[in-house]
């Protein structure tokens, strides 16, 4: 009897062994930190990644919600210089980095999410100089944007009348041309969007105002030009900050959550389409954004208050072991 009941405990404790063994990353897992503070506290910035360097764009500082500074960060000197203003200010605004440029699209020029902008722009970092590029047919704010097989694409919004929208944009730097392509399933705005693997992902975002979050999580196929579902996020939120970490697409932070910011960190195991839960932020944010390099997440700038407030000037990194 005896011995059966140690082979009993055996056997419960490899199976749950195995178990922890078999999750990709354990609950909670993860660290934060935090790198040389920006230059100027922004909150609602535009984040793009180019040439090893993390460019945060825009943005709501000293009581204007169109601001046009740019400031560069160099992680292997862990040091801020400014650069070239971009030719309007913006808020809400989406930027991504590709082929040695980096492009900007939509925004607001004043805040609550009005004066929606049909603009688009392209800075050269070797010249230091911008070039303003045929306007999107939608103007937008808020919008979703990522870079995939040399284009933009630009997702989701909110338009004219602060109307949340479905669009869906791309822009071919070839042309020089935007054309529409398969909207979004269902309208929303201060979604996360995000390119991998030949595919892009719309995630969270909500519908309307910050008490209709959503985790609704679809997937673009430009080949088909047709969306379809994957497991939604686990937190209904929006406004929050996303990259592609180690595999996982994480999101962090957003709005609003009983008039408070999220603190929740959840990643997504795109080959097993399923969420994990990593190491909260210490206190919660919105309007901030995220780029990956080398073996850390970046996020940078934000505002701890629903819906505004004072804005940051931290530039938080996340790592796993």
């Amino acid at each position: 009897m005896r011995r059966f009941v140690i082979l009993v405990v055996l056997m419960i404790i490899a199976c749950l062994m195995t178990a922890v063994l078999a999750r990709p990353q354990s609950a909670g897992q993860g660290k934060w930190s935090e790198k040389a503070r920006l230059p100027e506290p922004r909150g609602e910035v535009a984040v793009a990644l180019l040439n090893g360097k993390i460019y945060v764009l825009g943005g709501s500082a000293r009581g204007r919600d169109d601001q046009q500074l740019v400031e560069e960060y160099d992680p292997a000197t862990d040091r801020w210089r400014e650069r070239a203003p971009m030719p309007r200010g913006l808020s809400h605004a989406g930027a991504v980095g590709m082929n040695g440029k980096i492009y900007v699209a939509g925004g607001f020029t004043r805040n609550v999410h009005m004066g929606a902008l049909d603009v688009s722009f392209e800075y050269d970092p070797a010249s230091d100089t911008w070039r303003t590029l045929t306007p999107m047919k939608s103007p937008r704010g808020s919008v979703g944007v990522a870079a995939l097989n040399g284009k933009i694409y630009a997702i989701g919004g909110r338009g004219v009348d602060t109307v949340t929208v479905s669009t869906h944009e791309v822009y071919d730097p070839a042309t020089n041309k935007w054309s529409d392509r398969a909207p979004l399933p269902k309208a929303r705005d201060h979604l996360a969007v995000i390119a991998v693997d030949g595919r892009i992902h719309a995630i969270g975002g909500r519908f309307n105002a910050t008490v209709d979050n959503t985790g609704m999580h679809d997937v673009y196929d430009p080949t088909t030009n047709s969306w379809k579902s994957a497991a939604p996020m686990p937190t209904p939120r929006s406004a929050m900050a996303v990259t592609l970490y180690r595999g996982l697409i994480i999101l962090a932070g957003g709005e609003c959550n009983n008039r408070k910011t999220f603190i929740e960190n959840e990643g997504y195991d795109i080959k097993a389409d399923r969420w994990v839960s990593l190491a909260p932020m210490a206190t919660g944010r919105h309007g901030f954004r995220a780029v990956t390099l080398g073996d850390l997440a970046y996020f940078a700038g934000g505002a701890a208050g629903c819906g505004g407030g004072e804005v940051s000037d931290t530039l938080l990194t996340f790592s796993l072991p």
